[in-house]
């Protein structure tokens, strides 16, 4: 046999290049259904009922594996992505493998159904094209459960087909690359392990050549993925887990890239887990827990503190486009759960899994979500997902009759101080608008302050949002404030427009609820689930705006009261939250600082 752990010429870390000569050294292992077929036994397989997310079960086939590869009865292009990925019929592949005559036949008529009726090439078909890197290692996974159920090393020439189809996906997917990103890093995975069932050098390399080139954009030297959704970076350490795993199994030396980008996406996961466990909801991203991984940073937080270590830094900045901030990790006199969190966005422009959040605030304080990101729709309706990936979904300044120009947002200053983070963004969100804002998050007590500036051509309406969690109802106190809190909650939140730049004018403060035209107040904490959630809005009109707003979780009786003051050409807001007091300023030159 020859290795194919081979040094790399130049290029000290990266993967291995593979000889086009060389011989498979073990083998592809089937990665499994990825939790696809959780929700399919083997029953259902049998019956030829597809079951995804919350539809209900849905009889697509004759019941002898005859399927009708056309039905959508949902209309939803993920449930009919997933049909088409074959990864519902996993449980049935599962039995085929520990010796079910019936099963293995059944499992084999479904697939030979589906190479039938979706002749090479499939791409007219978005859903066949899509699943075709997991379609692929079903394939593989049945191809395997062939041979042990048959108890041979040889595939049958009955299931010549099943080799010819594996050919197809390979060329299929060497012919229509998904890139840098996910898709493209799936795809070189389920490529490889074409060539290594199958034993083709071509396949090997050009996948293993594609994994290298993919690696140091997918994770960057930060940490950061380049997908823009923190879902995403989540799944993209199990991908390239997954790939540096297929490589070892067919005897290619990894390298060290995919360990030491790996380590670093840990880092950035931890730090982008809140004090809930849960991982801060931006971009494509689901509301879900932090995958515990043990023995990286993203152990400690995803345990809520219990077990691992925690990061180094208390607050952490991507050049990709994120701050990860906190009060702490946890102290002997603070629990891990009742430390402070944000996350805020600016950078590039958006792309991939992005939405247009620059500028964007996500907050957790008190046990318990204070400021949210809406969440994720999927793709299944256009008007939905619009709204999702728009700026007014996003806490924001924003101007509602101007399209989003997808901008390039500058983090124009920074400074991290004990009990007082200060940040500055700017940039240009819509034709002839300049956006700038300043932003103070506070510990002991726990406050968000904002600044908002921006000016425009023509007189506009501008709107500061504040999305709130969908288990709070929110209701408008006076011109300048509105309150949130939830039923039998000892949290509420406290959201104020102070009158900087002038008095506020009437229905300077307003909440949406649950508002279908336009569409606003509402939050997606799975792509199934909609919720109507209150958005505060701060609102300005005209050619120029200028909105200070403080956002304050205190207890559910405390009290929350201010006075202003000027200092100089410093406006100084000294504050009370439930008995504590804090002072803090805006400068002549629109710096938010802690003066107590």
């Amino acid at each position: 046999m020859v290795s194919l752990a081979l040094a790399t010429a130049g290029v000290a870390g990266f993967l291995a290049p593979t000889p086009a000569t060389a011989v498979v050294v073990g083998g592809y292992a089937c990665p499994g259904y990825s939790t696809i077929d959780d929700a399919v036994p083997l029953s259902a397989v049998m019956k030829d009922t597809f079951i995804w997310s919350k539809f209900k079960a849905t009889k697509v086939g004759d019941g002898k594996g005859n399927i009708n590869w056309k039905a959508n009865p949902y209309k939803n292009p993920s449930w009919y992505m997933w049909l088409h990925s074959l990864r519902w019929i996993g449980q049935g592949i599962t039995a085929a493998s520990n010796g079910d005559k019936a099963a293995l036949a059944h499992v084999t008529a479904i697939a030979k159904d589906w190479v039938k009726d979706n002749p090479y090439s499939w791409k007219a078909n978005p859903a066949a094209h899509e699943a075709t890197m997991h379609r692929t290692n079903v394939l593989i996974c049945l191809r395997q459960a062939v041979l042990t159920n048959l108890k041979v090393t040889k595939l049958p020439a009955s299931y010549a087909w099943l080799d010819t189809a594996l050919i197809n996906h390979a060329k299929f997917m060497t012919a229509n690359w998904g890139g840098q990103g996910n898709h493209g890093t799936d795809e070189s995975i389920a490529l490889f392990g074409v060539g290594c069932t199958l034993n083709n050098a071509t396949y090997r390399k050009t996948a293993h050549d594609r994994l290298n080139k993919a690696i140091t954009t997918s994770i960057d030297a930060q940490g950061a993925t380049n997908e823009q959704s923190t879902g995403y970076a989540q799944f993209n350490y199990s991908l390239w887990g997954r790939a540096a795993k297929a490589l070892q199994d067919c005897g290619v030396d990894p390298g060290k890239t995919i360990s030491a980008r790996r380590a670093l996406l840990a880092t950035f996961i931890a730090h982008a887990t809140t004090p809930l466990g849960t991982i801060q909801q931006i971009g494509d991203t689901e509301y879900v827990k932090t995958s515990n991984i043990p023995g990286t940073p993203i152990e400690y937080a995803a345990s809520l503190g219990k077990t691992g270590t925690p990061p180094k830094d208390r607050v952490k900045i991507y050049s990709a486009g994120y701050v990860f901030g906190r009060s702490g990790w946890g102290s002997a006199t603070t629990p891990y759960t009742s430390e402070s969190a944000y996350s805020l966005r600016f950078g590039p422009k958006r792309v991939l899994h992005g939405h247009s959040d620059h500028t964007s605030i996500t907050y957790q304080a008190r046990g318990r979500d204070i400021l949210v990101g809406t969440g994720y729709a999927g793709y299944s309706n256009a008007a939905w997902r619009a709204w999702l990936v728009g700026p007014s979904a996003n806490n924001v300044m924003t101007t509602p009759k101007l399209a989003d120009t997808n901008p390039i947002t500058k983090l124009t200053r920074s400074s991290v101080r004990a009990g007082a983070d200060f940040y500055e963004m700017s940039d240009a969100p819509a034709a002839g608008v300049s956006r700038t804002r300043a932003v103070l998050v506070l510990s002991k007590p726990d406050v968000v302050v904002t600044l908002d500036r921006a000016t425009a051509k023509t007189a506009q309406q501008f709107q500061t949002l504040w999305h709130l969690p969908s288990d709070q109802r929110a209701t408008v106190s006076g011109r300048g404030a509105a309150v949130a809190k939830a039923t039998g909650d000892n949290t509420r939140t406290v959201l104020i427009q102070l009158p900087y730049k002038g008095a506020l004018p009437a229905g300077a403060t307003q909440v949406k609820t649950g508002q279908t035209n336009p569409i606003q107040g509402w939050h997606f904490p799975h792509i199934t689930t909609r919720k109507a959630a209150p958005t505060v809005i701060f609102g300005r009109s005209g050619k120029s705006a200028t909105i200070l707003s403080l956002i304050v979780p205190v207890r559910a009786n405390g009290q929350v009261t201010y006075k202003t003051r000027m200092s100089g050409t410093t406006y100084v807001v000294d504050l009370t939250v439930d008995g504590t007091k804090v002072s803090f300023g805006v400068t002549g030159g629109g710096s938010l600082v802690r003066m107590s």
